[in-house]
């Protein structure tokens, strides 16, 4: 073995020992969670540090589901995330393809600006200013009104993503359907959709992703009624469902079944996912 082949090796044991690491911190909150869920809670409440639970409590995912009303905020969640996702991927897409097929006066400012607010994150601040918005509509207390704010709130990432996507397809396609009839919209829906599909998948994961974990802006659109909750407002709101102390093992519990919708997507659509971010990532 030569000192080169020796050197090569040594990093990448490196390279997995780093890439091990950085899998057990990212996995592990997971995995307490998941285990935390069986646990009963004056296991919690003792400050026990153990991963496993010393008595294992199936019961927990039963009072979770009773007392979050699961079935009712379930169907609020799928609601807003499946409207949602539809939306955004028609808006989104929409948007990456007119920036770069279409030529228009003030293009690279209004892109450049447009890109520029990827490196901006306002959080909870306009938190206000969106409710205030909604309000003028009378949408502040609906999940109509959190699904337009998700919607018409575009994602600067899905945009740009799918722009290069669309980048590495040849503009022969967009001439030979023109010279077919084919306008400026129906290039998009007939030629460039159909064609589009790993980056409209992986767009679509991610917006299901932060839609359906989204805390804060279902909380504030949903305070006033309990009944349009979403799956992880109520989720949260098990928490205190118990009287003198947080119960942390329903709350764990009822996040551990809000999960699986998220593990049956990203296994339906993984395929689809890693090539499209690669591609969308690569070709831009």
């Amino acid at each position: 073995m030569t000192k080169k082949m020796r050197i090569s090796t040594a990093g990448l044991l490196l390279l997995y020992a780093f890439l091990i690491i950085v899998l057990i911190i990212a996995l592990f909150p997971i995995v307490y969670a998941i285990f935390g869920s069986f646990k009963p809670n004056a296991e919690f409440v003792a400050g026990g540090s153990r991963l496993l639970p010393k008595e294992w409590r199936f019961e927990n995912f039963k009072e979770a589901w009773e007392l979050a009303n699961f079935a009712r905020y379930t169907w609020n969640s799928i609601f807003v995330t499946a409207i949602s996702v539809v939306g955004i991927l028609f808006l989104n897409s929409m948007a990456g393809y007119v920036f770069d097929r279409a030529d228009f006066p003030g293009k690279k400012l209004l892109l450049g600006s447009f890109l520029a607010t990827m490196f901006i994150s306002t959080g909870s601040i306009t938190l206000y200013p969106i409710l205030q918005v909604t309000k003028l509509i009378g949408a502040n207390k609906s999940l109509w009104g959190l699904i337009i704010v998700y919607v018409f709130g575009v994602n600067v990432t899905n945009v740009y993503l799918f722009m290069g996507y669309v980048r590495s397809l040849p503009k022969e396609l967009d001439e030979a359907a023109t010279i077919d009839g084919c306008g400026f919209f129906g290039i998009y829906w007939r030629i460039i959709i159909p064609l589009s599909k790993p980056i409209l998948a992986t767009i679509a994961l991610l917006t299901f992703k932060a839609t359906w974990n989204d805390y804060m802006m279902p909380l504030v659109f949903t305070m006033s009624n309990e009944k349009i909750r979403t799956l992880t407002v109520g989720v949260v709101a098990l928490q205190n469902t118990k009287d003198g102390a947080a119960a942390w093992n329903i709350m764990l519990a009822g996040t551990t079944i809000s999960l699986i919708p998220i593990i049956l997507v990203y296994i339906f659509t993984n395929q689809y996912f890693i090539s499209g971010i690669t591609a969308g990532a690569i070709k831009a």
